[in-house]
């Protein structure tokens, strides 16, 4: 059985994912829907908490709706006794989530659960694509990672998902269509795809995958770039580095579009890269409030943009509030995803896993961002890098 120890405490999911954000803020959409998934490590907390956050091979977001929460008592309750008929645990679980109106709730199965865990090393088994759920219940590709499996049988972004070795997908969570692709490496998975009104077939063969979770570039006038994908193991470290190497006084774009979220951890320790010390957010557990703080020391006078839109999700946004109520970081984009629920992780009795949303965390202006998202100090759409640029310029960056 999986013991949940062994796993991080804590997340951030996705939404991330996936199933996102240690504290478990993880917005994990789907385990590997990845969906938003960000997690804390076991020293952060004794609590098992996740705020999900989307892992490497995830679903694109969809749009926030009201939460509600699922009594872990009685999903715990039907997998005892599924499982005591000899019928699936993991199933009836889902059943008792799906009823009680938890959007973040989930069940995985050990396998899934394990994927997630490797998911935040930023590693993962597929074959690399993204998934989103369009109008009707269609599943359709959204992006597909360069030189992966998916890429190189010629997959494309917007090709309809149609079938995953002959189950059809229409109508399926993204979770549960990622979980089809996912599996052991060197393995094929057949996908039926629609393009363009011509249906086509590819066999591709799973990999064990990577992303590098934070990339750095310059611009012009010494403008840094700072990409981070998601909140996976070490990235908040990377933020740092990335920091103390910027040209002195030169300005700061902390892009954070698309990130799904992580652990919170790892998204604490990225905030504390433009922090000296204090508050991060805030975050309740079935009513016990709790706080997270930023490490002294970071650096506070470079001028500072953060890149959002709506697939800044989970941990990202927990960073990009925190950033924005202390002051330290014009936000420029479009508004966020809204995905500031908490959940925590419950093993059950055939060693499934039940995520249960139990509370929402805020940032430290108080704002609860669940279903609102961030409202960005300046709104941008195409040209958000320029946009960003001239912002950063009115702080005193560039000619």
């Amino acid at each position: 059985m999986l013991g949940l120890p062994s796993v991080p405490a804590f997340c951030q999911r996705p939404r991330d994912l996936r199933r996102g954000a240690a504290l478990t803020l993880a917005f994990l959409a789907a385990v590997t829907a990845a969906a938003s998934t960000g997690c804390w490590d076991r020293e952060d907390t004794a609590a098992a908490l996740t705020v999900r956050a989307e892992t490497a091979e995830a679903s694109a977001p969809e749009p926030p709706r009201a939460t509600g929460t699922a009594d872990r008592e009685a999903v715990a309750r039907a997998a005892a006794e599924a499982v005591a008929d000899g019928k699936s645990g993991k199933k009836a679980a889902q059943e008792v989530v799906s009823r009680s109106g938890d959007r973040w709730g989930t069940v995985y199965d050990q396998g899934e659960y394990a994927a997630f865990a490797e998911g935040l090393d930023g590693r993962w088994t597929g074959v690399g694509l993204w998934a989103r759920r369009g109008a009707e219940g269609r599943i359709e590709v959204d992006r597909v990672q360069p030189a992966g499996p998916a890429a190189r049988a010629g997959v494309r972004a917007g090709d309809r998902l149609l079938s995953v070795d002959g189950h059809a997908v229409t109508g399926l969570a993204v979770a549960d269509v990622i979980a089809l692709l996912r599996g052991r490496a060197d393995t094929p998975v057949v996908l039926n795809l629609s393009r363009d009104g011509a249906d086509l077939t590819e066999t591709v063969r799973r990999e064990q995958l990577r992303t590098e979770p934070v990339t750095v570039r310059q611009l012009r006038d010494g403008i840094t770039v700072i990409k981070v994908a998601s909140f996976t193991r070490g990235s908040g470290e990377r933020v740092k580095a990335a920091v103390r190497a910027a040209p002195p006084g030169a300005g700061v774009m902390l892009d954070l579009r698309g990130n799904p979220g992580g652990l919170v951890a790892e998204a604490v320790k990225a905030a504390s890269a433009f922090l000296d010390g204090g508050l991060v957010a805030t975050y309740d557990v079935r009513g016990d409030q709790r706080a997270l703080y930023a490490d002294p020391g970071g650096d506070t006078g470079r001028p500072l943009v953060a890149l959002v839109d709506g697939g800044t999700m989970s941990a990202a946004e927990l960073v990009t509030g925190a950033l924005q109520d202390r002051g330290r970081a014009v936000a420029v984009g479009s508004r966020t995803f809204g995905k500031g629920s908490v959940q925590m992780p419950t093993e059950l009795p055939d060693g499934s896993v039940a995520e249960l949303t139990v509370g929402t965390y805020r940032t430290p202006g108080g704002r609860s961002l669940d279903g609102g998202g961030i409202t960005p100090d300046v709104a941008a759409g195409a040209g958000v890098e320029e946009r960003a640029a001239q912002v950063l310029s009115g702080l005193g960056v560039g000619p």
